[in-house]
């Protein structure tokens, strides 16, 4: 397994070692203790989550506050998705920024997006499956997010606006500069 700070400390890639033949392929997609000792945060994941989408589809930016913060290991398991993860831990030096990796069936890449983020994905390919682990169960009342397209966060989805497809409730979230936890 290959792991790769990116440049917001804290979130990582994750490229797992495929082993391939005539039959197939096989990989391990998550060693704990390899996980733990590599990326130095002790994790329990307690929920798996998966979504099917189709193109334009954004989910996002999503995130649970507080007590109820969650870390997500997410990946791909078919298509393909830009993953964004943007910072919102208040004592960071890259509060704000965001990370954007695209994540496809083909290349098994995954995300390790710490608590303290908000998380979204658009879908790029004609439909997607999406995969995540989280360590804290979901909480409807510490729900929050950001406003996909805030033009602060300079997030380019790869996909043209009138394309996206969000759910309402995705329209209701503040943009950066009026987020509070």
């Amino acid at each position: 397994m290959n792991i790769i700070e990116t440049e917001i400390k804290g979130c990582f890639i994750i490229e797992p070692k495929v082993f391939g033949d005539e039959r197939g392929y096989f990989f391990e997609s998550f060693n704990q203790e390899q996980f733990e000792k590599e990326i130095g945060y002790k994790v329990n994941f307690v929920q798996d989550n998966q979504s099917y989408s189709k193109y334009g589809v954004l989910r996002g930016l999503h995130l649970q506050k507080g007590n109820d913060a969650q870390a997500k290991l997410v990946r791909v398991l078919s298509g393909k998705v830009l993953d964004v993860a943007v910072d919102l831990r208040k004592d960071s030096l890259t509060y704000g920024q965001h990370v954007a990796v695209e994540l496809s069936a083909e290349n098994k890449k995954q995300l390790f997006v710490p608590r303290g983020f908000a998380h979204g994905f658009a879908v790029l390919s004609e439909t997607a499956e999406f995969f995540y682990k989280v360590d804290n169960n979901y909480a409807p009342q510490s729900e929050g997010g950001l406003l996909f397209n805030d033009k602060d966060l300079g997030i380019n989805w790869q996909i043209d606006e009138k394309d996206i497809l969000v759910a309402d409730k995705d329209y209701d979230h503040p943009l950066l500069k009026n987020y509070s936890e």
